[in-house]
């Protein structure tokens, strides 16, 4: 696969992430690189079209690795708006795996309202999880990343 080193990349929080395979397919229709970020504790197999890359043990590992190596124009797919925020202050871009799009204009109000849950949960509380992932989801995720991928190079 022949790519810009310039160019954007996709890095993937990969320890949950149910759109690998979309991803792949949107790294090769777009030609850009793909990096699936995985912590030895969800061991992914090598797999062609991408590059994967193991990390410490630990639920923050993948994300503090991602963080370090994103730059401005990756593309970062991940539910962690934690993570989001971080790869936006970089200027990267940051989505969904539902296609949501993470930006200055949501993020502050998803991590308020992340903030909120966790209080809520530590108080003994309960909270309502993500809905069941669906094949529209994963549609609207291609969708939008394949969108996002046009737009960036066509910017360059």
């Amino acid at each position: 696969m022949e790519t810009k080193p310039e160019g954007p990349r996709i890095l993937v929080d990969a320890d949950a992430c149910p759109v690998k395979e979309e991803v792949k397919r949107a790294a090769r229709t777009a030609n850009v690189p793909a990096v699936f970020v995985s912590s030895y504790d969800h061991m992914l197999r090598e797999q062609s079209g991408v590059q994967i890359v193991r990390v410490d043990p630990g639920k923050e590992s993948a994300d503090l690795y991602i963080v370090n190596h994103t730059k401005a124009g990756d593309v970062v797919v991940t539910q962690d708006y934690g993570l989001a925020a971080l790869v936006l202050a970089k200027k990267a871009f940051a989505l969904s795996e539902r296609g949501a799009v993470y930006d200055a204009g949501n993020i502050e109000f998803l991590l308020d309202r992340r903030h909120i849950s966790a209080k809520v949960r530590r108080g003994g509380g309960r909270t309502k999880g993500p809905r069941k992932f669906t094949a529209e989801d994963r549609a609207v995720f291609s969708e939008k990343l394949l969108k996002l991928l046009h737009d960036l190079q066509e910017k360059s």
